[in-house]
């Protein structure tokens, strides 16, 4: 019985933890959406960059 009710508590801790990340990620997302904005272009950019450099390392073979 104790083990029962650790581990629903263990549960429980588990999803409001859960629950709360979620709700902090979508705040911070929300409030700084414009520097997102910026950070996914450039990272955009050195991808595109990356994609190429590894298409013509495989196309070397």
């Amino acid at each position: 019985m104790a083990e029962e009710k650790k581990s629903v508590l263990g549960t429980v801790f588990k999803l409001i933890l859960g629950i709360a990340f979620i709700v902090l990620g979508v705040m911070a997302v929300a409030g700084w959406w414009a520097s997102l904005v910026e950070v996914l272009k450039a990272a955009l950019g050195l991808f595109l960059i990356l994609a190429g450099l590894i298409t013509l390392a495989i196309a070397k073979e």
